[in-house]
């Protein structure tokens, strides 16, 4: 999702959105309520959330190490269901 910069054209308040590419852009200042915020052109900034980037799906061998250790700690660590605890697993 991109993240976008305003600035208020009434009181020069500055501010960062994070919004949907379709989403309309913001219009009322929160610092003095008028509707005069206007879009900034700035430098593409976007957060990258989720599996399918490059350090969950594309690493091999050592270099996996951030996503390995993410499921390790999202692992029970008790001997219930799924961890082989059980006779059943």
């Amino acid at each position: 999702m991109p993240i976008y910069e305003y600035r208020c054209s009434s009181c020069g308040h500055e501010l960062e959105a994070l919004q949907k590419i379709s989403d309309a852009p913001l219009q009322e200042c929160p610092a003095c309520e008028k509707t005069t915020l206007n879009k900034l052109i700035s430098a593409a900034g976007f957060r990258l959330k989720g599996a399918g980037w490059y350090e969950t799906d594309f690493k091999t061998g050592k270099k996996k190490n951030l996503a390995e250790k993410a499921k390790a700690e999202s692992k029970p660590k008790t001997g219930g269901c799924g961890s082989g605890g059980c006779g059943a697993c």
